[in-house]
């Protein structure tokens, strides 16, 4: 049994430590964009699919940030092996700098454009006002939100998890209260509907990034950052972090680009089918940042053992790995096919069809997550966070543009069900679990990304 699951009671113990608090904080991140849909589920299924549409460009910045975060965490784990908080602190400022061009870059192109990208996902024309309004004010959270999320990401490279699952908590309960005034107009505000929800997180993604920055800077004592390290340029590290972080961006993009053609395919059929992918979208993500957070776990886990050069333990963990989320994803989908009904029924403001057609979104979800659960954690915790980053980059590219999109194009020119073509946007979890399972145990993942200390530096 011992060559199976790992004896080693650091490893439970860190994916537990770890992923609680990622988890919790993704959860609650969730929960900041799940608050404007639900509570503007009161106003119709126009309004619903209009910030479900409004919100994609957001999607589409978290991939980025995702990226650039993704890069931050697995190369600044392998120097929180070695307790190199030096290159740590230059590896975070590099990730800062470029988060911060692409949140204010997508700031002004959405400020400028938000009706024409609105109308690229939809040309229902009793969705495109509403989305065009919720996205014209929500950019504006844009550049927070990146600074937030590497700050962040700093923090877990030391194994300091905790403060984002605080920091997002703040952020929801100022989200929530000022969804119920500016929304519905309460307490002598205006009822501003769509508007009001995105001017709320608006706000609440700045108080979040105060938060994070008097932490970060202030309270901090492990890493060490101050402001002064935005402003200090380490030529080689910037290398690495383009070399290693490249491929995490471009798959990050080629995914945003899979879940906005996922918007465009489904919004052919009408709002009520829209309104039905963001309910059933909810209820994935909901499953989602459990799994990412135990990937994330599993993620610094993987980058520290490698820096630290313990390769044969590392062989133990990804044995150990791979029983574990293959059991807990069997769970996640019996669970996810039990509350289904509940789920949806918390949205009492969409029509009866709509209503119908969640529930089949999300039993097709109840088999997809099973995938998910087993190959993200294998995927990105392992093979990507060992060292092996390209890898990832091209499995998912060849998925998405030669698996996933030609069937589900196909299916809707052919006239299936909004399911079947549901089913097709999703299969892509299912069937790269069938490589995961050989890439994991091929061993060939694992490599130290690591520069020495005086060449980092010079």
């Amino acid at each position: 049994m011992n060559r199976i699951l790992t004896r080693d009671s650091n490893y439970y113990r860190d994916l537990l430590h770890l992923s609680i608090p990622v988890a919790l904080q993704n959860l609650i991140t969730f929960l900041v964009s799940f608050a404007d849909n639900l509570m503007v589920n009161a106003l119709g299924d126009a309004a619903v699919s209009g910030v479900y549409m409004g919100s994609q460009i957001q999607v589409l910045l978290q991939m980025f940030i995702s990226g650039i975060g993704g890069a931050v965490i697995i190369i600044g784990a392998q120097y929180w092996g070695r307790h190199d908080t030096h290159n740590i602190r230059r590896i975070a400022s590099i990730g800062l700098r470029f988060a911060s061009s692409i949140g204010a870059l997508l700031t002004l192109i959405c400020l400028v454009a938000a009706e024409p990208i609105i109308r690229i996902f939809t040309d229902d024309p009793t969705v495109i006002p509403a989305g065009a309004v919720y996205l014209r004010y929500m950019c504006v959270s844009f550049l927070f939100f990146c600074i937030t999320q590497v700050l962040l990401a700093s923090m877990r490279c030391v194994e300091t998890a905790n403060i984002g699952m605080y920091i997002s908590a703040l952020s929801l309960l100022v989200n929530v209260g000022l969804n119920y005034v500016l929304i519905f107009g309460k307490l002598g505000m205006p009822a501003l509907g769509v508007r009001g929800a995105a001017i709320a997180t608006v706000i609440s993604r700045v108080v979040e990034m105060l938060a994070a920055a008097w932490y970060v800077l202030r309270v901090d004592r492990k890493l060490g950052y101050r402001l002064r390290d935005v402003l200090h340029v380490d030529a080689a590290l910037q290398r690495d972090f383009i070399r290693y972080g490249t491929p995490l961006v471009l798959g990050e993009i080629v995914w945003a680009v899979n879940m906005m053609a996922n918007s465009m395919i489904l919004g052919r059929y009408g709002a009520t089918v829209v309104t039905a992918a963001s309910v059933a979208n909810n209820m994935n993500t909901l499953a989602y940042v459990a799994i990412n957070g135990l990937a994330t776990a599993v993620g610094i886990i993987t980058g520290k053992t490698i820096g630290a050069g313990r390769t044969d333990l590392m062989r133990e963990y990804a044995r150990t790995t791979q029983i574990i989320f293959l059991c807990l994803g069997l769970v996640i989908g019996g669970a996810v096919s039990l509350i289904a009904a509940p789920f949806v029924s918390l949205y009492g403001g969409i029509s009866a069809e709509a209503s119908a057609q969640s529930l089949l979104f999300v039993r097709v979800q109840s088999v997809t997550l099973i995938g998910t659960c087993y190959q993200m954690p294998c995927l990105f915790g392992l093979v990507k966070s060992g060292g092996d980053i390209s890898f990832v980059f091209k499995n998912d590219t060849i998925f998405v543009f030669l698996v996933v999109l030609p069937s589900a194009i196909i299916a809707s020119y052919l006239g299936a069900a909004p399911w079947i073509v549901f089913a097709c946007l999703k299969c892509d979890q299912i069937l790269k679990c069938f490589v995961a399972v050989v890439k994991v145990n091929k061993y060939n993942w694992m490599k130290n990304l690591m520069r020495a200390g005086s060449e980092a530096s010079a």
